[in-house]
């Protein structure tokens, strides 16, 4: 067994700024919504604190509970079929913005479709290390590609085309580091292209968001709006920015400016210094997350690092891809930023894991 080592304090420390930044953000993009409540109360910052405390629970008990416990059967698929359990509880709980995303619980909401990202990779990289003793690649691909299937089926059942792409491309990425040849994934595109294009033809929102992120002068004050007001606000904040707490997009112009998009508020008070800084901080998590992966001391710890990050790294990617107008809308929220107490608390989590595996070498 490996000798357990401190944890890595660069990638802690990048989490820590990631996390402060975050609430900052969502205090500055909902200030609003406080200077209108009555007392000044903020139930995004309030929730947003929360889940900060409760992840951070969550990060210190993954970093202290040896990840290699989920190496094993029994809780390796104790922990997926809790997150297919959940999954399917979710929709049978009442409709929330016409959407069952979440589950109730005493008042308080929690989104499920956040720990599936988290099942995906802990299963695959259960199953990577179980490969050296399997004959064929057959015996790895049928065993991932159906849980990858049935985890974003479910997803997509709530609906969140958003999160089970997220699912698929976290599984998919762990599989061509377990070395799966192209071939399979050419083969496996030309099976899920159509089947996406159909799941976006025939739904009348995302296919009026295909449209508006191809024409958003067309319909500038529909559905090309939120395109629209994202580059008014990324274009607003030149190289410096106007200052925190000084958007004037978040004046109900631009629609989520807590969420879907946190970026675009950072891009307009912080300016393209602020943007670039962010994005520069998710490349040293990039880079910590790989060199943990290649320094673990196991094959289940090096593609579990390689998953997690992956998770986390393409997550803020197509945030930021989203906020200047590089793909069509999808709600995914940003990782450490974006309002949300389930994405948080789960970041946190799989963070958490992430740092386990840098303390053993």
């Amino acid at each position: 067994m490996a000798k357990k080592l401190a944890f890595d304090k660069v990638l802690f420390a990048v989490i820590i700024i990631l996390l402060a930044i975050g609430l900052t953000m969502v205090y500055s993009a909902t200030s609003t919504v406080g200077r209108d409540n009555p007392g000044g109360r903020n139930p995004f910052v309030v929730k947003q604190a929360i889940a900060a405390l409760i992840g951070l629970v969550g990060m210190w008990l993954a970093m202290h509970v040896d990840y290699r416990i989920f190496r094993k059967r029994p809780a390796a698929y104790l922990a997926l079929a809790a997150v297919m359990s959940l999954l399917a509880l979710a929709l049978f709980q009442p409709a929330l913005n016409g959407t069952k995303r979440w589950i109730l619980i005493g008042g308080m909401s929690f989104q499920p479709s956040e720990l599936a990202k988290l099942a995906v990779v802990l299963y695959i990289a259960y199953q990577v290390a179980r490969q050296q003793e399997r004959e064929s690649i057959h015996e790895l691909l049928v065993p991932c590609i159906s849980v990858i299937a049935i985890l974003s089926g479910f997803v997509m059942l709530q609906p969140d085309m958003g999160t089970a792409g997220l699912v698929a491309i976290a599984g998919a990425i762990m599989l061509f580091l377990a070395g799966v040849p192209w071939r399979f994934f050419l083969g496996g595109a030309a099976a899920v292209i159509p089947l996406v294009w159909l799941a976006v033809r025939y739904e009348p929102y995302r296919w009026q968001r295909v449209t508006a992120f191809l024409n958003p002068e067309a319909d500038p004050l529909g559905a090309g709006f939120q395109a629209d007001q994202s580059l008014v606000a990324v274009g607003s904040g030149g190289l410096f920015g106007l200052g925190l707490g000084e958007s004037i997009q978040k004046l109900h112009y631009l629609p989520y400016p807590q969420s879907d998009f946190i970026y675009s508020i950072v891009a307009e008070e912080l300016g393209l210094i602020g943007a670039l800084t962010l994005l520069a901080l998710f490349g040293v998590l990039l880079w910590r997350g790989v060199r943990a992966g290649l320094e673990a001391p196991d094959v289940f710890g090096r593609h579990l690092a390689w998953g997690l990050t992956s998770l986390v790294v393409v997550q803020a990617l197509l945030h930021i891809s989203v906020a200047l107008s590089v793909v069509p809308t999808t709600g995914v929220p940003l990782p450490f930023l974006s309002a949300g107490g389930s994405s948080l608390i789960a970041t946190l989590v799989a963070c958490g894991l992430l740092l386990n595996v840098s303390q053993h070498a």
